[in-house]
């Protein structure tokens, strides 16, 4: 359908309408509170060590498994835990790396394993991985039943790792496929550097983990905005935290909630370019009504489409209007300007 009205005559048209086009209040919050889980909701659990200190390796996975067992009750689909978070605060502590690396599943992942079974939930494991001879930063990912789904291995160790001997991760970086969607993983350094996130965006993901040393504040909300995706951070200090697609913090930890957050995030939501798609929207509403949620953003120009009924998928609500997420809008605009594809950030 294509508009015969000016950006300027429509804007000024519903100006009118007292913000006819935006949506009041807290999304993560409203979607929060429903009491029905929707099909693609996922209950995510992310851990922070803050505060935690062990006696050696042993001692801090059996503390880590104690704040996991907090959040059973919250029913997480899957659970993120911090880089290499059985090496950390644990005072006077020396190891050489060779002979921590496990050939997995080793004495810090079988415990893990064994959790993930008992709970029926995913859990990201990072540890020192041995694997054909090299030692590797890596995020072992368990599934539901205790079994190993697949490794990713850090692809920028930082320099002082490098000089221990750990070795960077081959490119490209493994997408893997869960019971609720596809998902990435990219380790602390990482978020310094294009190809990784570019990489897992590009091939499907829609959370991205992040088991990292430190926080990244935001680093981070940058990241999920321009990828327009959910990053769930856990982290050795300072909070961990799960991450919109907005680049808004849905959860994190902080000094009242404690070492651990779970909570919901919603699959079946899109990220649009608003023009010219606002003109679509009074249509959008009149078809689907409360079955779906659109939320803009004045000055970014960005809306948010959120399917709220189990039912509706949110790319059917696209192709219904012709209207494109911004991550193919923009490959198929850099492909028109003869840039092969290459994406710009999220911005108009």
């Amino acid at each position: 359908m294509k508009s015969n009205i000016s950006r300027r005559k429509f804007l000024g048209t519903v100006s009118l309408g007292g913000g006819a086009f935006s949506m009041a209040g807290d999304e993560a919050g409203e979607s929060s509170r429903r009491p029905n889980k929707l099909s693609r909701h996922v209950n995510i659990g992310t851990v922070a060590l803050m505060n935690l200190s062990a006696k050696s390796p042993q001692d801090m996975v059996q503390q880590v498994l104690q704040v996991m067992e907090e959040m059973i009750p919250y029913r997480p689909d899957i659970i993120c835990l911090p880089e290499i978070f059985a090496y950390s605060h644990i005072a006077g502590y020396r190891y050489d790396i060779r002979e921590v690396a496990e050939k997995t599943p080793g004495a810090i992942v079988t415990p893990f394993m064994n959790f993930a079974d008992r709970h029926n939930c995913y859990i990201i494991c990072p540890t020192y991985v041995l694997h054909e001879g090299n030692v590797y930063i890596s995020a072992v990912l368990i599934d539901r039943q205790g079994k190993i789904a697949g490794e990713y291995h850090k692809l920028r160790p930082a320099e002082g790792e490098l000089e221990m001997g750990i070795k960077p991760g081959k490119f490209p970086p493994p997408v893997f496929q869960t019971d609720f969607g596809k998902i990435g993983i990219q380790i602390c350094f990482d978020i310094k550097y294009e190809e990784g996130w570019n990489y897992l965006k590009d091939n499907g993901a829609q959370i991205i983990f992040w088991p990292s040393a430190y926080a990244a504040g935001q680093e981070i909300s940058s990241r999920a905005w321009r990828h327009q995706v959910y990053i769930v951070t856990s982290t050795q200090k300072d909070t961990s935290k799960i991450c919109d697609i907005t680049g808004e913090t849905i959860a994190q930890t902080g000094r009242w909630q404690g070492n651990w957050v779970c909570a919901p995030v919603n699959l079946e939501k899109a990220f649009i370019h608003t023009w010219p798609a606002v003109s679509k929207f009074p249509a959008m509403r009149k078809k689907y009504g409360s079955r779906i949620g659109i939320r803009s953003y004045t000055e970014e120009e960005w809306t948010i489409i959120e399917s709220l009924d189990p039912d509706l998928k949110i790319d059917d609500v696209l192709k219904a209007f012709n209207l494109k997420s911004m991550h193919d809008f923009l490959k198929e605009l850099g492909i028109a300007h003869g840039l092969n594809g290459k994406r710009a950030s999220g911005a108009g």
